[in-house]
This record gives C-alpha cells, structure tokens and sequence, in this order.
C-alpha cells in the first residue's frame, strides 16, 4: 500500500485538476494539507472524484483572536482523523512559528495531538500521522539552524530544547531530549519512518522559501512527516522524499506499506485489514464497494453531495440505445418544423412582395428548388417611403473634435484655458471637411503626431488648397499663428501660441509618470534585480525593495562570483 502527504495549498481554483493530481501520485492514499478552502467553496470535482473517497476538515470561521480552548483549537480544519480496521490515521496541518501572536495557539494545539495520539497506543491502537507539523527536529533537518541559533543568541542545547521541538522530539523514538522528560511524556510511542530509513543523511529537505528561491540550492527544512506507532516499524518497506516533484513550496513524502503484515505472530493482506469486513478475502476483491461502507466523515455523505455523483461518471457506462423512428415520421416531422419556420418569419416581417420567404435547406438525395431568375429585385425608385437619415449639412464629427480641445502634455495641465474659448479656428469653419484624415484641430493630436508621414502629407495638402481649412504648423510673418497656418491677410483674428508642445515629448512624460522605476543591477553579478512587496504589518508594509534574482545558495548567505546569490 503506498500513501503520500503532501503540502500542496490547494485552492478552489485548482478543483478542474483533482483527478489528474491523484492519477500522477499514482498512491492508495493521499492526504493535502494547506488546502485554503470553506465549506462554501466545496464543488463536484472536489468531492465526487471518480474512483476515490475525499474527507475533509474543514475551518468554522477565518482566523481570529478569541481564547484558547478545545473548541478552538478545532476551529480551523488542522487535523483529520480516520479509523480504519488497520490503524488510526492523522491527517495534520500544524501552526507554523510565524510570530508571538500565534505562540500560544500554536502550542495549545501541539499538546492537544500529543495527548490524542497517547491515548489512542495507550488503548492498543495503530497510530499513523502524517502531514505538515512545521518542526524541525533538530539541526540535520534544517540549512537555516546555525543562522537561527546566531540571531536568537541560542546553543545547541537550548535550540533543541525550544516548547515545541522539545515536545516532538519527546514523541519520538529516538527524539533528542535535553534533561529529564516532562510528565506524562516519559515514553517515546512513535517512529520517524523517513528518518529511520535514512538516519544520516544531510539535506533531506521538504519546504523552501518561495520569495528567495531556495529550492534550487536546496536551503530548506525538514518539516513533512510520516510517523507511525513503534510496533508497526515492520509494516514498513520504503519511505522517502520526492524532491523532483514541483507544484508547491513543499515536496510529497511518500511511505510504502508491504502486502502483508505481521498482526501478534499472524501474516495478514493489508486489503484485508484496510477494508470493511467481507470485502476482500487473502487480497482479492469479494464485493464492491457500496455508499454503506463509507466512513461517517466522507465528503459523500454532506447533504450537498448526498445522493449525487459525478458528471463524469454518467459516461462510464454504456448508454440507452435511442428508439428508432421511421423515415417517414421524421421526414414529416422536419417539413412541419419548416412550415413553422416560415409562420414565424412572415409574421416579423410581414409578406411583401419585395421581401422573398425562405425556401427550406434541400436535404441529400432531394432535388434543389430551381430560383426565379427572372425577377429582379424593385427598383430604387419604387421605395421612396423609406426613410434615409441625413447628416446635418456644414458640420461634421471632425468639426466637432476641433471646438474641444486635449490636454496635449503634461506642462498644458497647468496651463490657463480662457483663452481656448475666444479661438477664431472655431468661428472660421464655414465648409463641410469631405476627406476625414485632414478634419483636424488646430492642435495636432498625440495619435497624429506620432506618425511623421501624416504631417508630412497635411502640410503638403495645405500648401497646395488654400480652399480647405486644413491645421498646420506654419507660423505667419509677424511671428503669430494663423488659424488655417497661412500669414493673416487682414491682420485680425490670430491665434497666439507661445511655446509649441513636443508630442513625442509629450508622450514620455505622461509614460515615465505612471510607469515603474526600472530594477537596478545587482552588485555582484551585474544583472536585473527582481522587485518584492513587502506583506509583513510594520512601518514597511507596502513597500517594494529589490533583491538578486538568483536562487539562495546551500550556504544562506552571499556568495560573490558564484552561481548562487
């Protein structure tokens, strides 16, 4: 029997990829912590997963400061708890040493597993926990212990003596305890599978920070357990870390059970102890599995899903072969379809000469209905009744936009507009523009601008038709700008500009305002640095820093002239 536990912070938006999940891990049992998902938030792909049976633990309300008791404790979804015939199995998701605030909560909940897990060996039951306990025994499974140790001021033996390591380490056999045990924890009754198949080896790490991408350079921690009660050692055959397998801050850490186990001196199949009674005789099947065999908790039985079963499970099965109907029936039914068809449209449209009724689609091995070729389509003439609508005469959309003027930089925001509304450009435009490139303002647009062939084009337009009002930037020979670009001929209504606006200047302004400061090179390896937010509540949250965009090196600290950070 193979299981897996797994860190993977699923979401609901990850519910589509369930299946193809559970068919990659190729495992008996899979448990996921991390999950991030209410009640609410529950659908048929999550629960009703062909092939599988889903339990779930899931939060009462978001975290929130209140006191610590057992009903608290229980409130977020930490901890899932199976009996099976074989064993007990915990699913568990451990608080993790964030800050202060969450101390006592997170040791609350530690000494409530451990006293569970006691009592059920203390009752003669096989105990199996898995999951996210985010502890580190002690310095072979963490990069990070020398570093902590020197910020806290810690030695070795307070390190390992920290309330929670303490704790765990006197769970396990084995586990380093530094002076005498605590009361009612005098005894070690479970076993570090992962570490008992591997005792001495070094960075046999589970979880890297994602913000410093450790995982390239494997400076991590050991967070993720398989444990089990000391009397099931032998039951194990394997148990190990899949480092290889992405998707998460976190990697699976796999244990596999043999076929058969030693139960007081007598080989019995795993199937047979797994299953309820009478299922599975000597590993081999004896019925299926029906909705009475589930456990109470299965994700099934919630009155959401109670009854129901995935779409995808209709499929599965052969369907129901479709009565047969006669080629006459069908035929006549499809011409009394076409009939209809043909009310309908009628009575929209009404039946006009002028307007044809749709012939029905000749269908194959049916002659096509011959066209009348010989009607033409009425004349022009003989529709005047219906309405064309007309453009107002003299004035035009191009017209309009030229009364309006835009804010052309980011110098014209400051700029007066008193005296946009005495322009004489607005008075002077008598004919209506027939060509809409060259219906223009008497400011050129930042679009126009940008492309110099335009401007070319208009300033050759106006030179040449001194008829059609057309905006250019020709100054006059008392130095002031007419409104059609030629020198005023009476000296009257000019248009003075004082300073003429780059657009393209004009543009970069306006982007380097709203865009973000370029990342700066970093100092040792001379390349862009990536740009972080700072989350965490204090003076700087919200604030963006840079960093070196290169993996953290085995070491944790900064390495010159190296591939590492």
């Amino acid at each position: 029997m193979f299981f897996i536990t797994w860190d993977l912070q699923l979401t609901q938006s990850c519910s589509k990829r369930y299946s193809a999940m559970f068919d990659i891990l190729e495992a008996d049992i899979v448990v996921f912590q991390e999950t991030k998902i209410q009640r609410k938030d529950l659908v048929d792909d999550m629960v009703l997963v062909p092939g599988w049976d889903c339990y779930w633990s899931l939060p009462k309300h978001k975290k929130e400061a209140s006191p610590i008791d057992a009903t608290t404790l229980d409130s977020e979804g930490r901890c899932v708890i199976l009996e099976f015939p074989a064993f007990v199995l915990f699913g568990v998701y451990s608080p993790a040493n964030r800050d202060e605030t969450r101390d006592e909560f997170r040791l609350g909940f530690l000494n409530v597993l451990d006293a569970r897990i006691r009592n059920l060996v203390a009752i003669g039951k096989r105990v199996i926990v898995t999951g996210d306990l985010n502890i580190s025994r002690e310095e072979l499974d963490t990069a990070n212990a020398e570093a902590s140790m020197r910020k806290n001021g810690y030695t070795i033996e307070e390190y390992i003596s920290t309330p929670a390591r303490r704790m765990f380490n006197q769970l396990l056999e084995g586990g380093r305890v530094i002076g005498k045990r605590d009361q009612g924890r005098e005894k070690a009754i479970m076993w570090d599978a992962c570490r008992g198949f591997h005792p001495k080896r070094k960075g046999m790490f589970t979880c890297w920070e994602q913000k410093v991408n450790a995982r390239p350079g494997n400076y991590g921690a050991r967070i993720d357990y398989v444990l089990s009660s000391i009397d099931m050692k032998a039951w194990f055959s394997d148990c190990n870390i899949q480092e290889g397998l992405m998707g998460s801050d976190h990697c699976p850490v796999f244990a596999v059970i043999k076929d058969q186990v030693d139960v007081n001196g007598v080989m019995v199949h795993t199937l047979d102890m797994m299953n309820p009674q009478g299922m599975f005789s000597n590993g081999v099947r004896q019925r299926e599995y029906s909705t009475s065999d589930m456990l109470p908790s299965s994700g099934r039985l919630i009155p959401e899903f109670d009854g129901r079963r995935n779409i995808k499970d209709m499929f599965t099965r052969k369907p129901a072969l479709a009565k047969k109907t006669s080629t006459a029936t069908s035929s006549t039914n499809r011409e009394h379809e076409n009939e209809k068809a043909e009310e309908i449209i009628h009575a929209i449209i009404g039946h006009s000469p002028e307007i044809e009724s749709p012939k029905p689609i000749p269908r194959p091995g049916q002659d096509a209905v011959p066209s009348v070729a010989g009607k033409k389509r009425p004349s022009t003439a003989s529709s005047t009744n219906r309405p064309f609508k007309r453009s107002k005469s003299g004035t035009s959309m191009a017209a309009i936009r030229t009364n309006t003027k835009g804010q052309q930089s980011l110098k014209g925001f400051f700029k007066s507009m008193a005296a946009a509304n005495d322009s004489p450009a607005a008075e002077s435009q008598t004919g209506s523009f027939s060509n809409s490139s060259f219906e223009a303002a008497p400011e050129i647009s930042l679009a126009s601008a940008a492309l110099p062939t335009k401007i070319s084009q208009a300033k050759s337009l106006s030179a040449t038709s001194s008829t059609t009002p057309v905006a250019s930037q020709g100054r006059s020979s008392n130095g002031n700008r007419s409104a059609h670009g030629s020198p005023s001929q009476d000296g009257g209504a000019t248009e003075d500009w004082d300073v003429v606006h780059d657009p393209i200047e004009s543009k970069e302004s306006w982007s380097k305002l709203f865009t973000k400061p370029a990342a700066p090179r970093c100092e040792g390896h001379d390349e862009p640095c990536k740009t972080m937010l700072t989350k965490k509540s204090g003076m700087n949250c919200g604030r963006s820093f840079w960093m070196c965009a290169r993996p953290l090196g085995p070491s944790g600290a900064k390495e010159k002239n190296t591939q590492w950070r």
